[in-house]
């Protein structure tokens, strides 16, 4: 037993040191950031031997510690962290490899809170980058692509979106000399795209590729191994089975994309990545008790996070629900004031929280008309205005579900 966890040791030791971070998936939230701590402490000695690698590696650590817990402090560490790999950069390759660091800490604020900007400021650490190595010509080809991805969402055109296909199809191609990681992060934005695409223009083609992509990332990450990267998969191919479910109003294959939902949350625990498990509990909110959904929210907390402001609408939907379904008036009454309150705080609000505060002060009026028999007032406009600040900060899901929320007489 004793020389069994002395190997455990030894072998945690060695994937501490490996350029291959694979192994974080088997830690949780807390031990991610107690990793990333550890590291900018290393990097920022005199004797570290390696001040360079330190630092990327610190920033790649606190980068996933956001993406997990949705931090903006561990995103500041993230681009302080690179800031201080550039300074350490003595070559070429080095310096392109931490303006790709910077980049990717870019690509991860816009995903977590949205806002063009990011974008732009990931495109101007891209900015005239030419890489001498393969594996750095590689990374920089896989973050250029994913970043033109995210461009071609926000533009929604078919065109576009097929462009950036293809720009994540030569990244794909280029695989070999990236990490293993890096490698599953382009596969999983190629299905993703296509996934959109493929639904967008009823494309079969790109249906079918998305679907390849999911399978190989499924079938090559090992639950026991690598439970993030396989439920992510499983969510996004769960989530494209839902859409298509949707346009075929086909309940049998809306049931099997909600068990590729149940599977995903199998794979980890709400503390291993916090913003993982309200991602697949917000597709089941509509199946969820309300201790779930309010956890979901507590979890999400951080202003301007796209995945709080849509766990606290899903949330108050559901205490909605319950309170329709007893025609119970003051229930609303107490949870259109709570919202108020919130609104009127004199601290500022981020534009993501202020446009999931409009859509859930819409809910509560048109849930009081119903139970009252009172006209709703102002409803399309907050709406409208909720829609049009979750298209400039690029927020899609939120923007969906406000236009979800806007009554048949008034859709815009």
């Amino acid at each position: 037993m004793f020389e069994f966890g002395r190997d455990l040791r030894k072998l945690f030791e060695k994937a501490r040191e490996s350029e291959d971070l694979g192994w974080l998936e088997l830690i949780g939230a807390d031990l991610v950031e107690a990793e990333a701590r550890r590291e900018t402490t290393d990097a920022g000695r005199v004797s570290c031997p390696r001040p360079f690698s330190s630092w990327n590696r610190a920033a790649a650590l606190w980068r996933e510690h956001a993406r997990r817990t949705g931090r903006r402090s561990s995103l500041d560490r993230a681009r302080a962290a690179a800031s201080d790999a550039m300074r350490q950069a003595t070559t070429p390759d080095q310096r392109v490899t931490a303006s790709i660091c910077a980049a990717e800490t870019h690509l991860l604020q816009f995903d977590l809170f949205g806002g063009p900007d990011a974008l732009t400021a990931a495109l101007s650490d891209l900015k005239s980058l030419a890489a001498e190595k393969p594996a750095t010509r590689a990374a920089l080809v896989a973050v250029s692509a994913r970043l033109t991805a995210r461009r071609a969402r926000l533009s929604a055109e078919p065109s576009v979106l097929l462009d950036a296909t293809a720009l994540l199809d030569a990244a794909l191609h280029a695989a070999r000399s990236l990490s293993p990681q890096g490698a599953d992060e382009l596969r999983l934005d190629r299905a993703s795209l296509a996934l959109e695409g493929g639904v967008m223009r009823r494309d079969g083609r790109l249906l079918d590729q998305a679907g390849r992509d999911l399978r190989v990332l499924v079938e090559s990450a090992s639950p026991e191994y690598r439970p993030l990267t396989r439920a992510r998969a499983l969510a996004l191919a769960g989530a494209g089975l839902l859409a298509l479910a949707r346009l075929a109003e086909n309940a049998a294959a809306a049931e099997q994309g909600m068990a590729l939902f149940e599977a995903a949350a199998d794979q980890f625990t709400p503390d291993h990545s916090p913003l993982d498990w309200v991602a697949v509990q917000l597709v089941r909110s509509d199946r969820l008790p309300l201790d779930q959904l309010a956890m979901a929210e507590q979890l999400s907390t951080e202003p301007g996070l796209i995945l709080g402001a849509l766990a606290r609408g899903e949330h108050l939907e559901a205490k909605l629900r319950l309170a329709e379904a007893v025609s119970d008036v003051a229930a609303v009454s107490g949870l259109e004031a709570a919202l108020r309150r919130r609104l009127s705080a004199s601290a500022p609000v981020k534009p993501v929280d202020w446009a999931a505060d409009q859509i859930g002060m819409a809910r509560l009026a048109l849930a009081k008309a119903r139970l009252t028999g009172s006209h709703p007032r102002a409803v399309g406009l907050m709406l409208a205005e909720a829609i049009e600040t979750a298209r400039e900060c690029g927020a899609p899901a939120l923007m969906e579900q406000a236009v979800l929320a806007m009554p048949e007489s008034v859709r815009l």
